[in-house]
């Protein structure tokens, strides 16, 4: 099914409602901590200023209780977003509402609204019919840029499109869809996915799937310690879903008698605490029974360099330890920067932590496509039907 782009549509002095993924992490004071997912949606926002459309962006931000909070308030975004367009962007008080639609009426030719956190209002999640109509009177044509958000079944990302003229992607959506494509149609071998994150429960689906399409799978994180107890390694104090040994048993022995390898860690860097200001690099035999493993070691760092150095297709999501503290992020690190040094493979990296990983070790300009989707990559590479994506089909 087509879907058309932004490019496509007659958005000259018409309404246009950009749904985009702001979901950002603020600072204490207030201010944005990281505008990537804003500068990601930049090119898309340009080109319908520039092309004289009336643009009402929406989004939400947080897990505010389905009313106004000012904690999740996108008034610190509004701000960013104007300093990097270098023009004024207009909040509204509410989502929807009177103020909210006389902003939008007043609205001339390459102005820029931004309606207040949707997610202030029950409706949005619900994908209440009432608020998505409320929505979609707002604009004559719909654009979704928002590629995080399109595997929820939401009023701004799937119910109000039936009731508004036009409908598209932005040019981000775009690109996630190509690139993320690519992953289910016919790849370069080998073909080498590398998974890692706390738990096996979350991603026991896209490592079925996988598993299905790979030559090698490379598994850390605390997931990776369901794994090695389920071949009867002593694990210590660390993070296992005891729950989850039988299924982990079970896709480990698919994997053998489809013949793919699943590489697990030779080695960890571990700890008595999260709060230890260092870790002990040690085999999986010496850990000691107070200890948790918190990252892989640099012998599985070098191991999974290496299988990932003979790959031509890639696909990265979920960081290899306690990532946010930097006693655990080396084995998270050197993949980034393994996975980047292959510059002959499509490498596709989904997730924030892989993402802010490549990011902060300078490697992004080594990685094909940095997605912006955690979840809806996932999903995506599953091989499942996004809701948000459906939805812009004609």
């Amino acid at each position: 099914m087509a879907i058309r782009s932004v490019a496509e549509l007659p958005v000259e002095g018409k309404r246009v409602f950009l749904r985009v993924d702001f979901n950002v992490p603020l600072t204490p004071a207030r201010g944005v901590a990281d505008d990537a997912r804003i500068r990601a949606s930049l090119p898309t926002i340009k080109a319908l200023i520039d092309r004289g459309a009336r643009l009402v962006v929406a989004s939400h931000l947080g897990r505010p209780k389905g009313g106004p909070d000012p904690a999740y308030s996108l008034e610190p975004v509004g701000v960013r977003l104007a300093d990097l367009l270098g023009k004024d962007v207009i909040l509204t008080d509410e989502p929807v509402g009177d103020g909210a639609r006389k902003v939008v009426a007043d609205l001339r030719d390459g102005q820029v609204a931004l309606l207040e956190n949707l997610r202030f209002h029950a409706g949005e999640e619900a994908n209440d019919e009432a608020f998505a109509r409320a929505l979609a009177s707002y604009a004559d044509i719909y654009v979704n840029d928002a590629f995080g958000t399109a595997h929820r079944a939401h009023a701004s990302t799937v119910g109000m499109i039936r009731y508004v003229a036009e409908k598209g992607a932005g040019l981000l959506m775009l690109k996630e869809i190509e690139f993320l494509a690519k992953l289910l149609g016919t790849v370069e071998k080998p073909y080498i996915a590398v998974i890692g994150g706390a738990k096996v429960s979350d991603k026991i689906a896209v490592l079925e799937s996988l598993s299905a399409r790979v030559d090698k799978m490379l598994v850390g994180g605390a997931m990776a310690n369901t794994f090695l107890k389920a071949q009867g390694h002593k694990l210590g104090k660390s993070k296992v879903e005891e729950e989850k040994l039988a299924l982990a048993r079970s896709f480990l022995k698919k994997c053998d008698e489809r013949g793919v390898p699943v590489l697990l860690p030779r080695d960890v860097v571990a700890a008595t605490s999260l709060d230890a200001s260092q870790g002990r690099t040690t085999a999986l035999a010496d850990l000691a029974a107070d200890e948790m493993a918190l990252d892989i070691g640099p012998d599985t760092v070098r191991g999974f360099a290496d299988e990932l150095a003979m790959a031509r297709t890639i696909f990265w999501n979920g960081p290899m330890g306690v990532f946010e503290k930097p006693a655990f992020s080396a084995g998270t690190f050197g993949v980034a920067r393994a996975v980047a040094a292959n510059r002959r493979a499509l490498s596709v990296v989904g997730g924030g932590d892989s993402v802010a990983a490549v990011e902060q070790a300078g490697v992004s300009d080594g990685i094909s496509h940095l997605s912006t989707g955690g979840g809806a990559s996932l999903e995506f590479v599953e091989g499942k039907t996004l809701p948000g994506i459906a939805a812009l089909e004609s």
